[in-house]
């Protein structure tokens, strides 16, 4: 069944965003979008209200009656309506969960992946191994007041006696929820299957108790699924259900509303399997950085919640250092200033950079928000521990990083940006110079961002499940996310090696669409932007001997890349970058590669 019309929002802390979705010349494609502030404050205490200004905005531009008696009129009629509506939400400060597990680096973590991949802000992990004592971790769950716990720990059939504890800590703590003072907290177990009549015993007269499948339930094996989904589920019933107006959205949606976060990632998630491809996508707002990430099949989302550009942009100052941020920005400034600019943006969140000077410092900041956002994100998407096949003790209650990371730059395929700074910034040059220097990719990558940041509502969309449309929705959410939502950058290429200044590191030999023969010789530190078309172009590519492209040191690459509203970048600078100390040679250095990419224009 083709959908002629599918009408999507999302209700952010601030903004409240609607897209019109349309089945035009045989193919789905983004038509008309709107936005208005959010309504869940006083004085409206309604959602609904921002959702329905939102959609005025796209009644007034397409002309289509979409609004009567203040609702949504689905499904269509022959003049008026959508075929489907659907909404994703993270007003309200969106799901804050704590996680609780038996071992810290093992059920704690993989506990941590399953509410993080469900959309969730993790606000602390409580583990049998964590340092603290049992009145330390009553008193830590008190003061945090989280909307949902999810309580792991041991495998199936194993010892029972350390979740029990938890649960008993649990029990003690009585955590009283954040909002809604008229029900009981919901608690989701998923550990050991032998421990579940303990866990009901302990916990099922106070909390509102879950059991679903254990989430490790073998050491080499976890099991994110059904937590992931139970999580979703309860915070549509509880979390949802607490804010003004959402029981009457909830009424209007063709499908469950789902946290933006986990709208984003399972759309990342889907991408990534369709496509067989390894993806990086950021998400950097205000507040918060959300990386996610597929490696090796594997999901993995990460919150960086003190790491945005406007209420938390301090935050990030205080982690990176200022001599950091001071690396990036190309021009001379006293420290004190460049403090005094950051804390005038912390104290006017919603200011835009007015002059070049207040734009090239609001992307050095930029870049050293996503570059540890990212650090964060790769100690965090590690293999499972506790698979080696000999363990002791010690190594199960080890407190270090778990496993090897799984993210390997020169398997990445796909880096996806999103976020005002990414998204809005004045050139793309700026976008592609920003995720190239925050992520440094290596070997031959992919560029994009999402032009209008309509990924959540395409998540939503994916995952409708209605049998008359179900994948008539997917088919769309996949068909707008091509051709409307991600904006092809280009293709970075990055050898990786030992080399010295003045070093040729690689050739390349490119074969345009139009048949025109390009030949390019690199040496060490140089970037080189080519312009091309977003179509396949034939790269023959040498490395250096001692350098890697991606199929070991000093072997050649022929492969097919593809240009955008970039083009192709060749970017030979070391991995970490390193840029002088000296500040006559840094601004030299910033100066020349940002000339190489026309990223700001010349005075």
């Amino acid at each position: 069944m083709v959908l002629n019309s599918i009408l999507a929002t999302d209700c952010g802390s601030t903004t409240t965003k609607a897209i019109l979705i349309e089945h035009v010349s045989g193919e789905y494609r983004l038509t008309y979008r709107g936005e208005a502030p959010t309504t869940v404050e006083a004085p409206f205490e309604d959602v609904t209200r921002g959702v329905l200004n939102a959609v005025m905005e796209i009644e007034e531009l397409s002309g289509r009656k979409i609004i009567e008696n203040d609702k949504i009129i689905s499904p269509a009629n022959e003049t008026s309506g959508v075929d489907i509506y659907i909404s994703t939400s993270s007003a309200g400060g969106g799901l804050q969960m704590m996680v609780a597990g038996v071992v810290k680096s093992m059920s704690g973590e993989s506990a941590e992946r399953a509410a993080l991949g469900a959309g969730s802000i993790v606000m602390d992990i409580i583990a049998s191994n964590d340092g603290r004592l049992p009145h330390e971790k009553i008193k830590r769950i008190r003061e945090l007041r989280p909307d949902m716990i999810l309580l792991s720990g041991g495998i199936d059939g194993g010892t029972i006696s350390h979740v029990v504890e938890l649960a008993e800590i649990l029990a003690a703590a009585n955590p009283q929820p954040r909002l809604g003072q008229d029900y009981k907290l919901p608690v989701i177990y998923a550990g050991n299957n032998k421990a579940q009549e303990d866990i009901r015993e302990t916990l099922g007269e106070m909390v509102d108790l879950d059991i679903v499948d254990n989430i490790r339930p073998v050491l080499e094996r976890e099991n994110l699924e059904p937590s992931r989904d139970k999580i979703h589920d309860l915070f549509m019933e509880h979390v949802m259900q607490q804010a003004p107006g959402y029981k009457k959205l909830m009424s209007w949606t063709d499908a469950p509303i789902m946290p933006t976060p986990g709208a984003v990632g399972s759309l990342i998630e889907m991408i990534a399997e369709k496509e067989d491809i390894t993806v990086v996508g950021v998400d950097i707002g205000g507040a918060t950085t959300d990386i996610f990430s597929v490696f090796q099949g594997k999901f993995n989302r990460t919150v960086s919640a003190n790491l945005g550009m406007s209420y938390s942009i301090c935050n990030v100052l205080a982690e990176s250092g200022l001599d950091n941020v001071l690396r990036w920005v190309p021009f001379d400034i006293d420290r004190k200033e460049l403090t005094n600019r950051i804390g005038n943006k912390m104290i006017r969140p919603t200011t835009v950079p007015q002059s070049l000077e207040e734009l090239f410092i609001e992307q050095s900041i930029a870049r050293e928000a996503l570059r540890l956002s990212f650090k964060q994100h790769k100690e965090f998407a590690v293999g499972l521990k506790g698979i080696q096949k000999e363990r002791t003790i010690s190594d199960a209650f080890d407190q270090t990083t778990s496993g090897q990371s799984l993210v390997n730059m020169m398997d990445l395929d796909l880096l996806v940006g999103s976020g005002g700074v990414l998204s809005h910034a004045p050139r793309r040059q700026q976008s592609a110079k920003m995720l190239i220097d925050s992520f440094m990719p290596e070997g031959i990558t992919q560029l994009a961002v999402d032009s209008i940041f309509m990924m959540p509502q395409l998540g939503v969309l994916a995952h409708v499940d209605k049998k008359e449309f179900g994948e008539e929705a997917r088919k769309a959410a996949l068909e707008v996310f091509h051709k409307d939502c991600l904006i092809r950058l280009g293709t970075c290429i990055t050898p990786v090696g030992r080399s010295k200044a003045g070093d040729v590191v690689m050739t390349a030999e490119l074969e345009m669409p139009d048949g025109e023969k390009i030949e390019q010789q690199l040496v060490k530190d140089q970037i080189i932007k080519i312009n091309a078309p977003h179509e396949p172009i034939s790269a023959l590519i040498r490395p250096a001997k001692n350098m890697d492209i991606g199929a070991g040191a000093g072997e050649e690459v022929k492969t097919d890349i593809y240009g955008g509203t970039v083009g192709i970048i060749f970017d030979c600078r070391d991995r970490p970058i390193n840029i002088p100390l000296d500040s006559e040679k840094r601004l030299e250095s910033l100066t020349s590669w940002s000339r190489a990419l026309n990223e700001y224009p010349e005075e």
